[in-house]
């Protein structure tokens, strides 16, 4: 049986509290899964944009319906941070597979308890770093680095910057004790693109710094966090912020530097900022040159390639392995964080 030839995949939704839950399912329906149904609080602040989006999509009052249902292979989830690794544990002692938006945890001894229990269930458990798995720009950076492009890689410096866009926001997100910090966060993007791009099975966090540094009414919030890698010769720098200013046509000027010991790879994810339309702008400096690549062709293999796994019990889509060692660094660099700020 071949990739296109798989079985139909029936999934559902738990918890709509992150705007994330858009483009997960409608991404699992582009490869053609259908969504049995959809479970989540009233209180979502995506509710009302679900329903818009997805008319179709039945909602059950009792996620135990989905739970129960066997047909339902995957659950796929945007809830509220602190509660994914309890419905991730739910979903995999009912026998089915689990995927979240980052951050899958928001602690180590939920980090712990996922594992367990995905060890010994046999279920997959994946998180979706959007910031990859959902941007063309680095699938084809990925090719080209793999492919030695740029030779071995040395450092990568990953800016994630976003737009607070205040009013989509319930209260959970300004209270670390509920979406687990900065760092834990919004840095898992940038933490799995160094272990990719270097390709290290671990590294050792050497600078991390988080903190509130112009929300005063909001204590337990952090907006601004740093956090320095490295793995033998390689290291890392990133940088994670809420300070996108509503001047940009988009939500953060993500950014990823790579650099390799023949040459250098900018990517500007999202916006070339005053230059070129579009988004998924990849620069190459090497011995030949200089030029622009636009990737809006590159492919997006994430979904297909969880499918698969589903259908074969395979890790083509990102090994466990590899998802946990992300979770666990970007935790253990938010419980080392020097605070900043107030």
């Amino acid at each position: 049986m071949t990739r296109d030839e798989l079985p139909p995949l029936r999934f559902a939704a738990v918890g709509l509290d992150h705007r994330h839950i858009y483009d997960q399912v409608q991404s699992l329906i582009d490869i053609g899964g259908t969504c049995v149904g959809y479970w989540t609080g009233d209180d979502a602040r995506p509710l009302e944009g679900f329903v818009k989006r997805f008319p179709h999509i039945p909602r059950v009052a009792d996620r135990r319906a989905l739970l129960d249902d066997p047909s339902i292979q995957l659950f796929t989830c945007a809830a509220v941070f602190d509660q994914r690794a309890d419905l991730a544990i739910e979903a995999m002692l009912a026998g089915k597979d689990f995927m979240a938006d980052k951050p899958g945890v928001t602690t180590l001894e939920q980090l712990a308890r996922v594992r367990d229990v995905q060890q010994s269930t046999g279920r997959i458990w994946t998180v979706n770093f959007t910031e990859r798995f959902e941007v063309r720009a680095v699938t084809r950076a990925l090719e080209l680095v793999q492919g030695g492009a740029i030779g071995t890689v040395v450092q990568t410096v990953g800016l994630g910057p976003h737009r607070e866009n205040r009013h989509t926001r319930a209260d959970w997100f300004y209270d670390k004790r509920r979406y687990g910090g900065i760092l834990a966060d919004i840095a898992s993007h940038q933490i799995d693109q160094f272990l990719m791009f270097t390709g290290a099975s671990d590294a050792r966090i050497t600078l991390a710094r988080a903190g509130n540094v112009a929300h005063p009414g909001d204590p337990l919030f952090e907006d601004f966090g740093e956090v320095a890698l490295a793995a033998g010769k390689a290291s890392g720098y990133i940088r994670v912020d809420w300070f996108t200013a509503d001047g940009l046509p988009t939500w953060g000027d993500g950014r990823l530097f790579v650099v390799g010991t023949r040459g250098t790879i900018e990517l500007r994810k999202y916006v070339d900022i005053a230059g070129r339309p579009g988004k998924d702008h990849l620069f190459l400096v090497d011995a030949q040159g200089t030029r622009h690549i636009d990737c809006s062709d590159a492919p997006l293999p994430y979904y297909r390639n969880l499918h698969h796994d589903i259908v074969h019990r395979t890790q083509t889509a990102m090994t466990h392995a590899h998802c946990y060692k992300v979770c666990e660094l970007a935790l253990t660099a938010q419980a080392q964080a020097e605070g900043i700020g107030g």
